[in-house]
């Protein structure tokens, strides 16, 4: 069965537009910095930190401290709940265009 509080906290981080374009630049990115992440944002350091923290509950993102730069990644395996919670309703519907396609053949006879 599906467990739906990580797909929930999943979710919530990416609901939010800057938040998602936040994981967007640091998943096209190897390893980025807050003030990277701030530069060209639009959106204060401070909130940017506040995206990260999101994220980083979420387990969508890892930091790296190295002296007094703090490095994020994004971590694939963090999108795993919201990937088989897809392919939970791909079936889904695979299986409905399946009997609609079987229907259609029956009415076209």
């Amino acid at each position: 069965m599906i467990e739906t509080a990580p797909i929930t906290a999943v979710m919530r981080a990416l609901a939010d537009p800057t938040r998602r374009a936040v994981f967007e630049r640091i998943a096209k990115a190897d390893e980025i910095t807050v003030v990277e992440l701030t530069r060209g944002s639009g959106v204060t350091q401070g909130a940017i930190s506040q995206h990260l923290k999101s994220l980083k509950q979420a387990g969508l993102v890892t930091e790296r401290p190295e002296g007094r730069n703090v490095y994020y990644r994004a971590e694939p395996e963090g999108l795993e709940p919201l990937v088989d919670w897809m392919s939970h309703y791909g079936t889904f519907w695979r299986e409905r265009f399946a009997n609609l396609r079987t229907l259609l053949k029956e009415i076209d006879t």
